[in-house]
């Protein structure tokens, strides 16, 4: 598996931790546990999950969480007036929240990338419309925080 691979498989299982965070409230370090023995490449109801980067993971999980506050005040900083990011779902969330965090803290990874890759992660949960609401708010949070 190429490392391009690896990544999107750490950031797809990072939005579904951070979705089951938010659902059931694990702290971090049990939730990340929880991941390395039972997700991160297992075999769960004859569905493989694809070897994913575990230290990169990791990243994403832990940085979302500890930055959680800056995090959301930039996407609400992009959201349409009278739109709070309580509106949106929980994945939603998840997704904006993961790849708001790698622009902001992963200036090794390029901004179309991150951009993309969530686009990508969102094409598991939604329609079009919801991939072009991803693109369009994180590239304005792009346009903020990197060069």
């Amino acid at each position: 598996m190429s490392r391009s691979q690896s990544r999107s498989a750490a950031r797809l299982a990072a939005v579904q931790a951070l979705y089951q965070q938010e659902m059931e409230g694990t702290p971090t370090a049990k939730l990340i546990h929880e991941f390395h023995e039972h997700r991160l490449g297992a075999t769960i109801e004859d569905v493989t999950y694809a070897e994913a980067e575990v230290l990169f993971f990791d990243d994403i999980v832990a940085g979302v969480l500890a930055r959680r506050e800056e995090i959301d005040a930039k996407i609400q900083g992009k959201l349409a007036q009278r739109w709070n990011i309580e509106r949106l779902d929980r994945p939603m969330r998840a997704i904006l929240r993961a790849g708001t965090y790698e622009l902001i803290a992963r200036a090794d990874v390029p901004r179309g990338s991150v951009i993309d890759e969530y686009v990508d992660v969102a094409d598991a949960f939604y329609d079009k419309k919801e991939k072009g609401f991803v693109n369009g708010l994180l590239d304005a949070i792009a346009k903020d925080v990197r060069d």
